[in-house]
């Protein structure tokens, strides 16, 4: 580890931190593919090394967002049993499938995802009338962009749980904090406005992620002295994300992540061909 490395993943986990809280992603659908394409390391390596920024990422947001409203505590303790469940079978799994194997499966999430945004783009799951019933699952929050408090309703739980046990293996497989299908599936399906899906996201990753860093830190694929620089910067990112996120449309949010997710997505995959 020398100085200049140090400040290289410094950097790129401050960008990915940033982007990470703004859409509840966790910042590891940027790093993994950073350190790896970047900077050459082994994909089981940025997982483990990733799965540590998460765990920061949602102690920042966590304590960012306490007293606005927009983490739905009841809904995200629900599904973190299911994506605990899937996160560390996904940790003991990483250590049997190839590398390549991995790359593809990260590519082809991403893109799959992206198309889902993109197709939702200009739709918003709120309710205008503060009055409304939200439900046992639902919740109210003042949504800055309508300039009142809004309620949203929980569709489809059923398929919420099984999305929230496949993030919890891919986030363990390959180190991606889980939120890059939970929140599509919670915005797309199952009625949850995006900014609370992903306030409630990064509350639960950060437990996903735990799990699987477990398992890599027993298994030595987890290096300390490497993980320290990102977790700083990604600590330093998430305070500007969240400046970012107060200003941001749902709208400008969402064509953000299918754009970000397709060019990572696209990356990977032309890494697992070589």
């Amino acid at each position: 580890m020398t100085v200049s490395l140090a400040a290289f993943i410094f950097a790129a986990g401050a960008v990915a931190g940033a982007l990470g809280i703004v859409l509840g992603l966790g910042g590891g659908i940027f790093l993994v593919p950073f350190l790896t394409l970047v900077l050459g390391f082994p994909v089981k390596s940025a997982a483990a090394i990733s799965l540590a920024t998460v765990i920061a990422t949602s102690s920042a947001a966590a304590a960012a967002r306490a007293g606005n409203h927009l983490m739905n505590l009841r809904l995200g303790m629900l599904l973190e049993v299911a994506t605990a469940a899937g996160s560390l079978l996904g940790g003991i799994t990483a250590q049997i499938v190839a590398e390549s194997t991995l790359q593809r499966i990260f590519g082809v999430v991403a893109i799959l995802v992206a198309a889902v945004m993109l197709a939702r783009v200009n739709r918003r799951n709120v309710i205008n009338d503060p009055r409304a019933d939200p439900g046992r699952l639902g919740d109210r929050f003042y949504d800055a962009e309508s300039g009142a408090v809004v309620t949203y309703r929980i569709k489809r739980l059923p398929l919420a749980l099984a999305a929230s046990f496949v993030a919890g293996n891919l986030s363990s497989l390959l180190g991606i904090g889980g939120g890059v299908i939970k929140v599509p599936v919670l915005n797309a399906w199952c009625g949850m406005p995006l900014r609370a899906a992903a306030a409630t996201s990064a509350l639960m990753i950060g437990v996903t992620a735990t799990g699987g860093a477990i398992i890599y830190y027993g298994r030595g694929d987890l290096q300390p002295l490497i993980a320290a620089p990102a977790v700083l910067g990604v600590q330093f990112g998430s305070w500007a994300g969240l400046r970012l996120a107060e200003h941001a449309s749902a709208k400008w949010l969402k064509l953000l992540m299918v754009t970000i997710l397709v060019i990572v997505g696209g990356l990977m995959l032309v890494r697992s061909l070589r």
